[in-house]
């Protein structure tokens, strides 16, 4: 497998429930603004980390799209479902995106910048919305808004995501923290989860690590 083609697997799986999220200014307004700097975040990872690079390439929406869950899916609140199962980026939109991923410390870090060729509305959820359960088809969990730092001129939302299912015949959870800024026709996301290693206990995500790399990635890609 080609290092693009491993880390845009790497992507469709832990970018599962990233919401969206950006401002209404057109790109005129951040005329310094280059998704290619991205890679810039790379630099603030220790030797621990394992990190790459991928693009800028076009936009590839089945790698911001949430994980599909079974049919008959039933969810606590009962009216939430939209925000458990909302899509990035609305059909049709184009645009370009560039990556950087890192690997260390028992997490996984994926940051995302992503330029479109419109703005994207933020889909906040209702006030009775902000934590949601799942459970249906052999599958359960939740999605929850948690803390995500505040950045002047952009839109900022943080999600955790928790899946529990069986694969062969065990119990397996996944966990995902996805935290997103966005200003224009421009947004980042930052994915952090927990690497599964064989013979060693998984780790907590490292959230404070992802809240920053949220704010740094934002100022690199502005310039």
């Amino acid at each position: 497998m080609s290092k693009s083609a491993k880390l845009g697997s790497q992507l469709a799986l832990v970018c599962a429930g990233v919401l969206a999220g950006c401002g209404t200014s057109e790109s005129a307004d951040f005329p310094d603004a280059d998704i290619a700097r991205i890679k810039d975040v790379r630099s603030s990872f220790g030797p621990q980390f394992k990190a790459s690079e991928f693009g800028p390439t076009g936009i590839d929406p089945r790698l911001l799209e949430p994980q599909a869950l079974p049919e008959g899916m039933k969810f606590d609140p009962a009216d939430c479902g939209s925000f458990a199962t909302a899509q990035v980026l609305p059909p049709g939109v184009k645009g370009n995106m560039a990556a950087t991923t890192a690997e260390g410390d028992g997490n996984r870090f994926i940051v995302i910048a992503v330029e479109t060729s419109e703005p994207v509305p933020v889909n906040r959820p209702a006030d009775n919305c902000r934590r949601v359960g799942f459970a249906g088809g052999g599958v359960r969990g939740l999605v929850e808004e948690v803390e995500v730092p505040q950045i002047d001129g952009a839109e900022t939302m943080g999600t955790r995501r928790v899946l529990h299912t069986v694969v062969d015949g065990k119990p397996s959870t996944g966990e995902a923290y996805n935290y997103i800024a966005g200003f224009g026709p421009f947004f980042v996301i930052v994915t952090a989860n927990p690497l599964v290693l064989p013979d060693t206990p998984v780790a907590p995500v490292d959230t404070q690590r992802a809240r920053d790399l949220l704010t740094s990635a934002v100022a690199a890609v502005r310039g």
